[in-house]
């Protein structure tokens, strides 16, 4: 009997030019309304600050925000081939909003400033990030356009850490206990109570939480720690550069050090440890009692309602009210 020939489709490269005419008016409006789709493609949590943000006597096609950092995003668009200009104006952006990713897409790379991207991914801190982005539209026969963002350039960490996750898909015994334990975690605390900085359970033995918006620096961690012990903290780490402003934010919260320690006390049972960590750029201020991720499943529940409920008093009555105040005040006296 004689096989049927598959008809296949064609795939078809769009020209960018048909689908936005123009950069400023059509590319950045749309990247912006659908900024999740860039946040897929560079395993960021982003979410929009503004478009054509000044810059001095520039003009920044969009400024977003890391929900995972709480830090600045700089995207600068270019619909043609990458040019020296706007080499020199994301380095300009990133200096004027001090961010930590600078994210250039463009319709092609030349292979100078892939390198440049390259090198200045070796050369900057583990904290600062460029990426090189090549936008792409490609159809099917006749269907509708879609878009492909290619990353050709990423910072070396980033790489690593991409490997991590594809490791992870294989991951261990303990890690996937981990997994298992913090996903209804993230879900209610995210749900119910507005939490941001994750979405999906790692395979890791901690958890990261925003303190909230204009709080940078400031994180809520929940782990299982060595030598059996459960911690939810306050973890104070601004970044390269920022170890002073660190110890500055908890020296001034542990002027409250009884204050706090004996609020929380009726929300719920724990030691105390308050770190200022001389010899480290960061701090941290934790809560503690005993557990381990190996304990049996009624007692994992009950870590697990401790620490939700911990969050939220760290949060909403203990330290976030006192951040709020805090944080704004010391930003002030910095500028």
């Amino acid at each position: 009997m004689e096989k049927a020939i598959v008809e296949l489709s064609k795939i078809e490269r769009v020209e960018l030019r048909e689908v936005w005419p123009n950069e400023a008016d059509d590319f950045t409006p749309w990247l912006a309304e659908n900024l999740s789709q860039l946040g897929e493609a560079l395993g960021l949590d982003l979410d929009i600050r503004g478009t054509e943000v000044p810059v001095g006597s520039y003009s920044l096609d969009i400024l977003a925000n890391d929900i995972g950092s709480d830090r600045p995003v700089i995207i600068e668009n270019q619909l043609e081939k990458t040019d020296h200009s706007h080499l020199g104006q994301i380095l300009t952006y990133g200096a004027g909003h001090d961010a930590d990713t600078i994210v250039w897409i463009a319709k092609e790379f030349s292979d100078e400033h892939r390198a440049a991207l390259d090198y200045l991914n070796g050369r900057t801190g583990e904290d600062t990030k460029f990426f090189g982005v090549v936008v792409e539209v490609w159809k099917i026969d006749d269907s509708r356009p879609a878009v492909n963002f290619d990353l050709v350039a990423t910072p070396n960490e980033w790489r690593k850490e991409s490997a991590r996750k594809a490791r992870d898909s294989g991951t261990s015994e303990k890690g996937e206990k981990y997994r298992t334990f913090w996903q209804p975690l993230i879900d209610e605390v995210r749900g119910e109570h507005q939490f941001t900085g994750v979405k999906q359970a790692s395979t890791r033995s901690f958890c990261s939480f925003l303190a909230g918006h204009g709080l940078g620096g400031v994180k809520y961690n929940v782990s299982f720690a060595q030598g059996g012990g459960v911690r939810i903290e306050v973890y104070i780490d601004r970044g390269a550069g920022k170890k002073e402003w660190n110890k500055r934010l908890f020296d001034n919260l542990e002027k409250h050090k009884k204050t706090i320690e004996s609020e929380t006390c009726g929300s719920f049972s724990c030691s105390w440890e308050w770190e200022r960590l001389d010899d480290y750029r960061a701090c941290r201020i934790s809560a503690i009692r005993p557990g381990t991720i190996d304990d049996d499943d009624k007692t994992l529940e009950e870590i697990r309602r401790w620490m939700i409920t911990g969050l939220l008093a760290f949060k909403k009555d203990v330290f976030g009210p006192r951040l709020a105040k805090l944080v704004p005040k010391m930003d002030e006296l910095a500028e």
